[in-house]
């Protein structure tokens, strides 16, 4: 740190060196020699103001560097994001594409922890309407997921988003029904959707939390940590969200009540029909079939899982047949279909193997060494002896030429 010397009349200075000291002061050249008394003063240059003093020559250097280096790391950030944002609106911006925007794919077999992503992916499956996945995680402006971009507009909610495509692609999964079973559809799809999905959230994310946390997929050093925070997070979202349904002011055992009674309406309503509403593919069935695909394969060991794989075999019947037609690189074990209590033990692994899955887009990545279809045993009938195909395949094309 710099300082300055000075002579000063009174006491009001910073450091007191001398007092009553004399010294000669040449003014002018001139010979004659004055003599001044006071205080001799020293006092630290920043407190006087200037760049160097208020700096101080080595901490200057040092500032400059820091603010100099942190410059230079925004500038490349933001660079390297304009880039990324660049790269994907240029991959956005195809014509005619639907991009559909949902979670990550979890660890387990099944394609997602939601039964919204699934039933919205299973209908433009179902409705032979090619897409391309993004899995960031980025919700809508609504703050809704999954969603939809097409041609530069968004769409978000799936009832609107069927509604969307219904009207910009002219397909319709309902065009068999008579206004009658249009009525009955809905009414289903609204009590899976607004009352059973409740029940099915409430398993994974309150009452089955530890094991739906590890079925979430997460990558990097602290991946433990962050599947921990974000099913704590969404636990926290759901039993709030529950609570102002007012199914969540509840208890444990109404709640598996109330989804029991749902589980029994579409166990009846299916009876022996190949799918709920007849021989013929509608869009209740994406929506239902999104729902009990939790139960069926994400919740092992918990009382869905009971219900669908025992009292309600048919259900598990109705989403084996999805499964198997639209979903042919989703595989589950033979066993898996039915519930032999084994999975109620507590470090019983889930039976679902890992795959790769991938769309008819083309977006997802296949695992190399797949199995085919003729190397995973699956059952080709229930317990009653029902085909599970019901000529599935040979009827698949026609149906899809009269949706069209």
């Amino acid at each position: 740190m710099y300082w300055r010397v000075g002579f000063a009349w009174s006491r009001s200075c910073a450091l007191e060196l001398g007092q009553n000291k004399s010294f000669s002061l040449d003014l002018c050249s001139s010979e004659e020699h004055l003599s001044l008394y006071g205080y001799i003063i020293a006092y630290p240059l920043q407190e006087y103001g200037g760049i160097m003093s208020a700096l101080g020559f080595d901490s200057w250097w040092r500032k400059t560097l820091y603010i100099t280096g942190g410059a230079l790391l925004a500038a490349a950030a933001y660079l390297l994001h304009e880039l990324l944002v660049i790269r994907k609106e240029q991959e956005l911006d195809s014509e005619d594409a639907i991009i559909l925007h949902q979670f990550a794919r979890p660890k387990t077999g099944v394609p997602s922890l939601s039964p919204f992503c699934l039933k919205i992916e299973t209908y433009l499956r179902m409705a032979d309407l090619p897409y391309q996945n993004y899995f960031d995680g980025k919700l809508s402006p609504h703050g809704k997921m999954p969603w939809i971009a097409y041609n530069q507009e968004q769409v978000c909610g799936t009832e609107f988003i069927i509604d969307f495509l219904e009207e910009k692609l002219g397909v319709n999964l309902n065009s068999s029904l008579s206004p009658q079973e249009k009525a009955i559809s809905r009414a289903i799809t609204k009590m899976v959707e607004e009352h059973f999905y409740w029940t099915i959230a409430y398993c994974q994310w309150v009452d089955n939390v530890e094991e739906t946390q590890k079925m979430l997929a997460t990558n990097g050093p602290l991946s433990d940590l962050l599947r921990w925070i974000l099913s704590q997070v969404t636990g926290s979202i759901v039993k709030r969200e529950m609570y102002g349904h007012g199914i969540g002011r509840f208890s444990k055992e109404e709640v598996y009540s109330l989804m029991e009674k749902d589980m029994r309406t579409l166990a009846a309503f299916l009876g022996n029909k190949k799918y709920l509403m007849g021989p013929k593919l509608s869009t209740v069935d994406a929506a239902v079939f999104g729902h009990l695909a939790q139960a069926m394969w994400t919740l092992p060991g918990t009382r869905p899982e009971q219900l669908i794989k025992g009292e309600f075999i048919n259900l598990a019947m109705y989403c084996e047949r999805i499964r198997r037609k639209f979903w042919p690189e989703w595989f589950v074990d033979v066993d898996d279909l039915y519930y032999d209590g084994l999975s109620e033990e507590p470090d019983s692994p889930s039976q679902l193997p890992d795959l790769g899955l991938y769309s008819r887009s083309g977006s997802f990545q296949e695992q190399e060494g797949t199995l085919s279809h003729q190397d995973t045993p699956s059952p080709d009938s229930d317990i009653t002896g029902r085909s599970l195909f019901d000529s599935d395949m040979d009827t698949e094309c026609s149906e899809m030429e009269q949706l069209k």
